[in-house]
């Protein structure tokens, strides 16, 4: 699916957010890789299940051809600097519902992207057939917790010593859910 662009002004900082194109795929892989070793919040470690630029470019081609997923970019300057997807699936007894993810680059923290991503995302959801957004979260990570609360998710649950970090200690998943009003 792809939305219109979306110009925002925060703390200083100029960016737009828009659907992701076939020539941010090798932004996005170098990206992606970049993002993940920056922080403990994200799933994967730095390098982990890399993505080539032709990966993206056929994730970005599908989730523009597929009326349940969105992908979205957020650029500063020409530059990306963060995305959000929402990835639904094929399979009738979940067709309701899409799972949410989304990064940002640490140099943009406290700019509104995220929220903006979650934002854009949300809306694009209610516009839509998608009755349920899902999305998993670092128990730790209360920042995103407390935005995602404000944004109308729901704590549906928790993922109990559901991760191992590289200090070797476990971490548990918070996973969160909107029904759309």
């Amino acid at each position: 699916m792809i939305i219109e662009q979306q110009d925002y002004f925060i703390k200083g900082v100029s960016y737009s957010i828009r659907s992701a194109q076939e020539k941010d795929a090798e932004t996005l892989s170098s990206l992606r890789v970049q993002l993940d070793g920056e922080t403990v919040n994200m799933d994967r470690e730095e390098g982990e299940v890399y993505i080539d630029p032709a990966g993206f470019r056929r994730i970005i081609q599908l989730d523009t051809e597929k009326s349940r997923n969105l992908f979205l970019v957020a650029e500063v300057a020409g530059e990306i600097v963060g995305y959000s997807r929402c990835e639904g699936t094929e399979l009738k007894r979940f067709s309701h519902k899409v799972e949410f993810g989304v990064c940002v680059a640490r140099e943009f923290w406290g700019h509104g992207i995220g929220k903006n991503l979650l934002e854009q995302s949300i809306e694009w959801a209610d516009q839509t057939a998608v009755e349920k957004m899902t999305l998993n979260v670092l128990a730790s990570n209360k920042k995103a917790i407390e935005l995602y609360q404000k944004s109308g998710f729901e704590i549906e649950g928790i993922l109990k010593r559901d991760r191992r970090h590289a200090d070797r200690q476990y971490y548990d998943t918070i996973v969160m859910g909107r029904f759309k009003e």
